[in-house]
């Protein structure tokens, strides 16, 4: 967890929950599909417990240009883009469908 303040009041922000935002835009042409296989950035949210801005915080590491997140696979250890539902090495299912 961070430890900063509020940029608009100075009180120190707390942590309030981790988050995931869908990717992706949903078009008159495929419907949902393009969101769905876009997938969902994990985000980390703080609240100023003054007055109650919030602030968005990547978890699984920040793009540098055009470069994705990487995030590693818990069943067999591989390093992938962080957008993909399953594992392109060994299929674990990250979202339990």
């Amino acid at each position: 967890m961070r430890d900063f303040s509020c940029l608009r009041c100075g009180e120190k922000m707390r942590f309030f929950s981790r988050e995931r935002l869908q990717l992706g835009k949903t078009g008159w042409l495929f419907g949902d599909l393009p969101n769905l296989l876009a997938g969902a950035l994990e985000v980390s949210l703080y609240v100023c417990p003054n007055c109650r801005k919030l602030e968005f915080y990547a978890d699984e590491g920040e793009a540098d240009g055009e470069e994705l997140p990487q995030k590693t696979c818990p069943a067999c250890g591989t390093v992938h883009d962080f957008d993909y539902p399953k594992c392109p090495n060994c299929k674990h299912d990250y979202y339990g469908k």
